[in-house]
């Protein structure tokens, strides 16, 4: 992990508008830029949650410590917390308006939609048959009440921005 790394986490955080609640939340959005071709540099493994970077956890930490982002921890209603991501000192300049597009689509998008989004993304990228059918297997939980319908949904919208690096048609 670098000081470039923390930069890259805030630009991340710039682009989605200024503002990610949740560390899930930006772990995804960082992750589906990867995939598409719009970042670089950080690699993801598969946990609990989905695609994860530790490198990203790490940056996102030193980045709040040392001021080029901040991270305001709140408490869930279900008893566990929450992070609150911003940045203003990084307006990330050098990125392309569909990376802005892209960023931001996810950072609005619902939290487990996204989070079963990405998931699907990252067992495509790992070369299971059906990717939703392996995400409903492992998170049934979440897949419940139409949220695999409407990750499927999220993932076209998000195909429709253009990226160096389209998303797998799943």
């Amino acid at each position: 992990m670098s000081l470039a790394q923390t930069k890259k986490i805030a630009g991340i955080i710039s682009d989605a508008g200024g503002k990610i609640v949740g560390r899930t939340r930006l772990q995804k959005i960082a992750y589906l830029l990867v995939v598409t071709g719009m970042e670089s540099g950080l690699e993801f493994k598969y946990k609990h949650y989905g695609p994860y970077s530790e490198d990203l956890a790490s940056a996102a930490r030193l980045g709040h410590l040392i001021g080029d982002l901040h991270e305001a921890e709140h408490s869930a209603s279900w008893g566990g917390s929450y992070s609150i991501f911003t940045t203003e000192a990084f307006a990330n300049i050098a990125a392309d308006e569909n990376r802005r597009r892209f960023a931001t689509a996810a950072a609005n998008a619902d939290a487990i939609d996204l989070e079963l989004a990405a998931t699907a993304v990252f067992l495509a990228k790992e070369g299971f048959p059906d990717p939703w059918d392996e995400t409903s297997r492992r998170k049934p939980e979440k897949t419940e009440n139409g949220r695999i319908d409407r990750a499927r949904e999220l993932l076209r919208e998000l195909a429709q921005i253009p990226t160096p690096n389209p998303l797998p048609v799943i």
